[in-house]
């Protein structure tokens, strides 16, 4: 039987200049019309929690809670956001060298499994690794490892930031066999003595990054497509002799636009999609390699504003994965200086105008991009707009706190409710006249819609509402199953993170607060 959803809303005029086009005012979810399919939401593990990892049970247990818990406290109320994919940072090596490694920052430094002797330290990486344990006791069955550098050893500098040394991958050629080997070991490590298994391993991250050719902040190198593509060729190899089934991510550009072309960079680095996927790159096309799936990771910085470019960049990178048959995941962003609708990146920001912010980036890499996940960058942060919850550590880095934001509860409005396995249904919107809107169900100054069937067949609408005005809405949904709506809201207001709200009658009308995020679930078929 097809079922029909429709969502039927009187949208109010915002207090923000309105698109040109007519309010849509009526959306129509049909079943029978799948988009994408949804992996999972997540964040990373980088730098913080290397701290953090190891501070009081107690700190901890909360900062996890808030990450990866999907159970409710005796009134209904989430204890977290159930995130469902975990990012590990892969150290190379620049904890032990000190100021030594060109680092200045010893909360940038990572420590590395291999030892200078070619051994294996298991105990490295514990602050990490305690945290991923939490992760998967919490439900979250998704692990990636991501590389910024290879090891120390291995590197042309003998360090794991690049130092101005140019755009070529800081790898002596002679190691290449022996960095991947390393990341086997790293694969087969974990799951022996953690019990943890990576799902996926990225050999490199923001390759095409111009800041990763000067260095000295953080770990990381630049690298062309040619030396990517033959990275992932040995460890494709190096994967197979241990008979890992773990795949191989590539490649977590910087921007959108060195994805389906050249963005500050050449085309060394850029047309990422169409030199390691299409056949005619034959020098740099993976599309043979074994455990190489279709799918590309791309980081969403640079690309949120204006916001006609918030659509069209990502317009452009959907017709060139679509033309080419890959899929896509974003699995990094945060708030950088260019946007400047909320002030940059400066200072973290526990509101509802970094959220909202955020929430919209959500919706466009989802609706334009097509993205089958979406990941934030740093779970846990300092004084800037990187992170869903903020450290604030002793000044030995032994013992500190954690607080929260309503950055974290909006990502929850997609991470706790759309699960793995979902599938986003297609939308028609029109407005009273019943006339169709086209894009009606993104008015970036409004009302935005996104709808999603879960597996096991329970329905999760997320509606953001950027307008100063509420927005009242009606339900009707040609389900017999569905009786009622249970609504969670994440407003300005204390207590007002993923709070549960009066159940609301299938048919009959509710309202969608100003500057807040709304999910509707319905209950298990």
């Amino acid at each position: 039987m097809k079922h029909t959803l429709c969502i039927c809303c009187c949208a109010l005029l915002a207090a923000m200049p309105a698109p040109a086009q007519h309010s849509a005012s009526h959306f129509e979810i049909d079943p029978s019309a799948p988009l994408q399919a949804i992996d999972g939401f997540g964040a990373s593990d980088a730098w913080s929690i290397q701290f953090l990892g190891l501070w009081p049970d107690s700190v901890r247990r909360q900062a996890a809670d808030w990450l990866f818990s999907r159970e409710c406290d005796s009134k209904g109320q989430p204890l977290g956001i159930g995130l469902s994919i975990w990012r590990f940072n892969i150290g190379a090596g620049s904890h032990d060298q000190g100021r030594e490694s060109g680092i200045g920052s010893r909360s940038t430094r990572t420590e590395c499994f291999l030892r200078p002797d070619g051994s294996y330290d298991w105990d490295q990486q514990a602050g990490q690794r305690n945290f991923m344990r939490m992760a998967r006791e919490r439900g979250v069955e998704t692990f990636i490892g991501f590389f910024n550098s290879p090891p120390v050893y291995y590197t042309q500098n003998g360090m794991a930031t690049n130092t101005g040394r140019g755009g070529t991958l800081n790898l002596k050629p002679e190691h290449y066999e022996d960095f991947a080997r390393f990341a086997a070991n790293v694969v087969e490590g974990l799951e022996r003595h953690d019990g943890i298994k990576l799902a996926y391993v990225c050999p490199v991250n923001e390759p095409d990054g111009h800041w990763n050719w000067q260095g000295p902040k953080q770990e990381g190198s630049p690298a062309t497509n040619r030396e990517i593509a033959r990275l992932a060729r040995d460890f494709s190899k190096a994967f197979a002799q241990k008979g890992l089934d773990t795949k191989i991510l590539v490649n977590e550009s910087s921007d959108y636009r060195c994805m389906f072309a050249t963005h500050m960079t050449d085309w060394q680095r850029g047309y990422a999609i169409q030199s390691f996927f299409c056949p005619d790159s034959t020098d740099t096309y993976l599309g043979d390699t074994p455990g190489v799936p279709r799918l590309m990771a791309g980081h969403s910085y640079w690309t949120n504003t204006p916001l006609k470019s918030l659509r069209d960049i990502r317009v452009q990178l959907k017709d060139t994965l679509d033309k080419y048959g890959v899929q896509f995941w974003q699995t990094e962003t945060c708030i950088m200086g260019n946007d400047e609708e909320i002030g940059g990146g400066g200072g973290f920001d526990r509101t509802m105008k970094t959220a909202l912010y955020v929430a919209r980036i959500i919706h466009h890499d989802l609706v334009y991009a097509g993205a089958r996940s979406w990941q934030w960058w740093r779970a846990v942060g300092g004084d800037y707009k990187d992170g869903l919850l903020r450290e604030f550590s002793n000044r030995g880095g032994t013992d500190g706190r954690v607080v929260d934001s309503k950055l974290l509860w909006a990502l929850g409005n997609y991470s706790r409710f759309v699960r793995p396995g979902a599938t986003r249904m297609g939308i028609t919107a029109s407005d009273e006249a019943g006339q169709v809107v086209p894009e009606g169900d993104t008015d970036n100054q409004g009302l935005m819609c996104t709808a999603y069937r879960n597996a096991d067949g329970s329905w999760a609408v997320v509606f953001i509402n950027y307008a100063r005005e509420d927005k009242p809405v009606t339900f009707h949904v040609d389900d017999r199953k569905v009786k009622d709506w249970y609504p969670y809201l994440t407003a300005e207001g204390e207590g007002l993170d993923l709070k549960p709200q009066k159940k609301v009658r299938n048919g009959k009308s509710t309202v969608i607060p100003a500057r807040s995020l709304v999910t509707f679930v319905s209950r298990k078929s």
